[in-house]
């Protein structure tokens, strides 16, 4: 048997051999014929080394595709339970934050479009401005990106309502404008009833960057009508405080403001108001909201009635025959106060109305003249708790 073999390993390497027989080779080079041989070790030398190398390439190349295949994740271990468990957790804790993200959005903007169109609605019915507020709250970068389908629809309502506001402002402009202009020809200033600065406030909360700069114009703006709003309601409501209507409802004159012959010693003397004649017990109506402040008698104003209104502005009353409210008692515009008579220092029945700003005492005239704008200004305002005011003073 072991015969058997040797030759059989012995008959292999002769086959092998005779694979490997010297062979001659012919090279034309262009030019000349060219011959060599190779023998047969050498071709079986060279066999053998590209067998090895065939080995080692096919050896690198499996290698890399084993590699590969682990990276791509078909040959992993299967994970244990708990692994999956905590693969699905994660998923799901994320699927809920983002869940929870365009929620926050949604109601964000909801608030927004909600909140403004109350004040849209509020300037255009020309109602007063107490209980408007504009939140500030806005959304980060990330979460408006994975909640931009769902708020598109809230954004397209707010692109209309910018568009509302721009138009809203440009008429409260004009209100505000128009009512400035005619207190400003009673002598006195719009300013006295606006205040420099409006109460406003809250947390500073700075935008963030890389901010949607839509919005962020769009609030700008927003917050622009409202502080105009705000501006124009306090005019509005100071307005309350001048006096706009007639004190008696038949008005003659028998003295104006400024300087005249005294009644009584027939010499040139101040007179701070006017006399508007009328029979004894004629009714006194008060010529603009307020407090009264005085009602007594006072020298040679005999019953005298004095209403503040609050900003600086008051009104007397004098030569009254009998006084109606008592003091610190709230008046309205055209209230029966008192009535006329001919009490202190006074020639015949008639009331000395008076208005003062400041302690100082004005024509009146202009305040019996005031317009009909003035008081339909008037009828849309409305006295707020604590709004009426002001320094008593004396003559």
């Amino acid at each position: 048997m072991g015969k058997k073999t040797t030759i059989s390993i012995a008959d292999r390497i002769a086959q092998v051999r005779s694979q490997f027989k010297t062979r001659d080779f012919i090279f034309h080079d262009g030019r000349d014929l060219r011959r060599f041989s190779i023998g047969g070790n050498t071709q079986a030398a060279l066999a053998g080394v590209a067998g090895i190398t065939l080995c080692f390439s096919a050896y690198g190349v499996a290698n890399a595709a084993v590699t590969a295949v682990q990276l791509s994740g078909v040959l992993l271990t299967p994970a244990s339970p708990e692994v999956k468990v905590a693969q699905l957790q994660n998923k799901l804790a994320t699927m809920q934050a983002n869940l929870a993200a365009v929620k926050h959005a949604a109601e964000v903007h909801a608030n927004r479009v909600e909140q403004r169109q109350a004040l849209i609605t509020a300037v255009l019915e020309g109602k007063k401005s107490g209980k408007i507020v504009l939140g500030n709250e806005t959304i980060d970068p990330q979460t408006a990106a994975i909640a931009a389908d769902v708020v598109a629809p809230f954004k397209r309502v707010e692109q209309r309502q910018l568009s509302m506001a721009v138009k809203a402002k440009a008429l409260v402009d004009q209100r505000y404008a128009l009512a400035a202009s005619h207190v400003r020809k009673l002598g006195i200033s719009p300013e006295r009833f606006v205040p420099a600065r409006l109460a406003v406030g809250g947390p500073y909360e700075p935008v963030e960057a890389g901010a949607d700069a839509p919005d962020a114009q769009a609030d700008m703006q927003f917050r622009s009508l409202f502080m105009t709003w705000k501006k124009l309601d306090s005019l509005e409501r100071g307005v309350i405080a001048i006096p706009s209507t007639k004190p008696v409802i038949q008005m003659n004159f028998t003295s104006n403001f400024g300087i005249r012959s005294d009644p009584f010693h027939g010499t040139a003397a101040m007179h701070a108001g006017v006399d508007i004649p009328g029979a004894i017990g004629t009714p006194i109506y008060a010529t603009a909201d307020g407090i009264v402040s005085r009602s007594e008698r006072a020298g040679g104003y005999g019953n005298l009635v004095e209403v503040d209104h609050g900003r600086g502005i008051a009104t007397r009353y004098g030569h009254l025959s009998k006084i109606l409210v008592g003091a610190n008692t709230r008046v309205v515009r055209g209230q029966l106060i008192a009535l006329m008579g001919s009490t202190g220092r006074s020639t015949g029945s008639h009331l000395h109305y008076e208005v003062r700003i400041d302690g100082h005492a004005v024509n009146p005239m202009p305040f019996l003249q005031s317009p009909d704008f003035l008081r339909s200004v008037q009828d849309r305002a409305q006295v707020s708790t604590g709004g009426i005011g002001g320094p008593r003073t004396s003559k």
